[in-house]
């Protein structure tokens, strides 16, 4: 165990997943918060919506304060002992303090969670922080069910025990992690440093298309969830078990199979439109739970994952990892918020299962518009997105093939030619200029006359079309 713990990548995918598995199984529509409110009789709604608009506050604002490494880890040692506090009134019968407290605990976990990018970033190669991803996220959800089912089977404040103790493991795992980063402190390098200026716009359309697809995560808090509250039992162990195996058989996909990744975005949107429907034509029994959760929850794997690991990937464009990591995190957090309040005036007025659906299929509808642009944005921003992780893994044989595949009226000139090997290698234009010995605004003449040649408006366009051809081939 203690060899495991040598290694800053293993110790910092342990504190957070303890960390966030007392954010799951309590603080964010956990098990343990909603036996409580139950215990006592109180009513959930205003309690739960504290918490969530307050964690996404923290995870928000986190990056604007935070700027190294050294303040990241104090941040996170003072806000989970922040977060053990704020959950000590939960023993008692409900006051103000309830309130006080999933204000100061959500906002200070949101904190937390947004700091620990910059271990993230620090402990984990670029094409590996896919599976950081994945493991923080199976083993926080393995955490969270331990504890909902102790929870079940004995009490609230069992349970409120355990979630304080996943924070006391999570900042004692927190301590050892190293005050500064390995890596160099030049830490945005070519093509990067050129593509800063663009992060901007694939990063809002990104936040867009993570709000609207958990607008149906939080409808499923509001109005699957509640439909099979009798399932206690079996709905503590499995709620997350679909979640778990999406993300393990994301995980352990190829990394050459990135182009497939990304068609699993189609797939779990057809599994979120037949959990609504199967929820609007099934029953409420044991199996009819099975059916509607495993798909709901199955989707909720692969998008999670999905924009896990492209914030992840987006963390070495940026100086402040934590900024990154953190509003990146706020758009799932607002889209439940979003639909949680959905939800809640859907069961005010008494809408019915088949209104519902409606609603679910429309909000995967908008998404549907929305996921080819954001494909196109995250094209060029990621130097290891799908098309030129493909083209890097190519031999020279191969790539030059790519390149002269189609049959062109006007042909390359060599420096042309030149040119374009560099933007399928990643380069920027200022990268390009460098690496040839030419001016950037040359190197702007040679790209505006590839992209006339193969009829194309950007290096989205010409790299899909290029390496599309290729495959055809």
């Amino acid at each position: 165990m203690s060899r495991l713990f040598r290694n800053n990548r293993n110790l910092s995918v342990a504190a957070f997943s303890f960390l966030f598995a007392y954010l799951m199984s309590f603080l964010f529509e956990g098990r343990v918060l909603y036996s409580t409110i139950e215990a006592f009789g109180a009513q959930a709604e205003s309690y739960i919506f504290t918490s969530i608009i307050a964690h996404f506050a923290g995870l928000f604002s986190c990056g604007y304060f935070i700027k190294a490494q050294r303040q990241a880890k104090r941040s996170m040692l003072i806000y989970m002992a922040v977060c053990l506090l704020a959950t000590v009134p939960f023993f008692f019968a409900p006051s103000a303090l309830w309130n006080v407290g999933l204000t100061v605990a959500g906002f200070a976990a949101g904190w937390a969670v947004a700091a620990w990018g910059f271990f993230l970033k620090a402990h984990t190669p670029k094409r590996e922080r896919i599976k950081t991803c994945a493991d923080v996220l199976i083993c926080s959800n393995l955490l969270m069910i331990a504890i909902n089912v102790v929870t079940e089977y004995t009490s609230h404040g069992i349970g409120i025990i355990l979630s304080m103790l996943c924070l006391i493991i999570g900042g004692v795992l927190t301590l050892p992690l190293p005050d500064e980063s390995e890596q160099s402190n030049e830490t945005v390098q070519e093509p990067e440093r050129a593509a800063i200026g663009s992060i901007k716009t694939p990063m809002l359309v990104l936040f867009l298309f993570v709000t609207i697809i958990t607008i149906d995560s939080g409808l499923m808090y509001q109005v699957i969830n509640p439909a099979f509250e009798h399932l206690t039992g079996l709905v503590s162990w499995y709620w997350a078990v679909p979640y778990i195996a999406a993300l393990a058989f994301m995980r352990n996909l190829s990394p050459k199979n990135r182009v497939q990744r990304s068609l699993f975005l189609y797939v779990g949107m057809g599994m979120i439109m037949a959990a609504f429907i199967t929820f609007m034509l099934l029953g409420r029994s044991a199996g009819d739970y099975l059916v509607v959760d495993t798909l709901m929850l199955g989707a909720c794997g692969i998008f999670d994952l999905f924009w896990w690991s492209i914030i992840g990937e987006t963390l070495d464009y940026s100086k402040n990892p934590a900024r990154v990591l953190g509003v990146g995190l706020s758009a799932n957090v607002l889209g439940v918020l979003l639909g949680g309040i959905l939800g809640s005036v859907v069961t005010s007025i008494n809408l019915g299962k088949a209104e519902v659906a409606v609603i679910a299929l429309s909000v995967v509808c908008v998404t549907l518009v929305i996921l080819p642009p954001l494909n196109r944005q995250l094209t060029m921003l990621l130097k290891n997105h799908a098309y030129l992780s493909a083209y890097a893994d190519m031999s020279e044989k191969q790539q030059s093939a790519v390149i002269h595949q189609v049959k062109l009226i006007d042909p390359l000139t060599e420096k042309e030619n030149e040119v374009l090997t560099l933007i399928l290698a990643g380069k920027s234009n200022k990268g390009i200029a460098a690496a040839m010995s030419i001016s950037e605004s040359t190197v702007k003449f040679h790209v505006s006359n590839i992209y006339s040649k193969y009829d194309v408006g950007s290096r989205a366009e010409l790299i899909s079309t290029l390496l599309k051809n290729q495959a055809k081939a």
